[in-house]
């Protein structure tokens, strides 16, 4: 058991295994895990016409800044959990938010090949913007915590963790300094007490789920007038996808 609280931060965009990841956590019995803090303030602000955005606005704090405190305190809940996992969606960190509570923070970046995240994110945004990915947020989170936190925190990419779980979860969990457990590579279906209440929207294919599913290519092209698009977010991608955390590295 850590010596301290180990607060872990991943910071994912849209269409990936975020839920799955946090249901993998979630399964291990020294971990409190919380579901998109931030949302309720990125829809306040925004007001984008989310499905339940009134109800998830009610649910959570709006202030950026009471969220804030409350990650950075004690871990919730009884049990003496020793780690606290938090979900995060970088699109939610909009621009007025300060960083440098992030250094309280161990973060990891939860990425996904843009072609495959941008197929699949024209199912609900037709003609995304650079910002609907969630890449450039990303990528600025990850440059701010490498020049300020840690010049190579842990980058895990969705496809790696599919393709093998557990050699993926282990070198994580080696680089956030827990051990690793087979207690992440499954889960009760379901969904939590610790899910948003967003999650009767957006959790239908995770509610299912045991464990995580395999990785299944994904062939669909990207329209030509998201090309352009394509391109700017592999250039981000492929930035932090160099230094991911790979199984065959010693």
């Amino acid at each position: 058991m850590p010596d301290s609280p180990i607060r872990i931060a991943m910071w994912s965009g849209p269409r990936n295994i975020s839920t799955a990841m946090m249901r993998s956590f979630g399964n291990r019995p020294d971990t409190f895990v919380c579901d998109e803090p931030l949302y309720a303030h990125y829809l306040n602000e925004t007001r984008l016409p989310h499905p339940g955005m009134e109800e998830t606005i009610a649910s959570q704090p709006t202030d950026w800044r009471e969220v804030v405190d409350w990650l950075t305190g004690p871990i919730p809940g009884a049990g003496g959990k020793s780690v606290w996992y938090q979900k995060h969606m970088t699109h939610h960190m909009l621009p007025q938010i300060e960083l440098d509570w992030l250094k309280q923070l161990t973060n990891c970046f939860l990425i996904r090949e843009p072609r495959e995240m941008i197929t699949s994110l024209i199912q609900f945004i037709p003609q995304p913007t650079l910002e609907d990915t969630g890449v450039p947020q990303q990528a600025r989170l990850y440059d701010w915590v490498c020049q300020n936190v840690n010049d190579n925190p842990p980058v895990v990419d969705s496809k790696d963790v599919l393709l093998d779980p557990p050699g993926v979860l282990s070198k994580l969990c080696d680089a956030v300094g827990i051990a690793f457990t087979d207690a992440m590579l499954n889960w009760p279906p379901g969904i939590r007490d610790t899910d948003g209440v967003w999650a009767k929207h957006w959790y239908k294919k995770v509610e299912p789920t045991t464990g995580f599913g395999t990785y299944k290519p994904k062939d669909d092209e990207v329209p030509q007038s998201l090309l352009g698009l394509l391109d700017e977010c592999n250039a981000l991608y492929e930035k932090m996808a160099a230094r991911r955390l790979r199984v065959s590295e010693g």
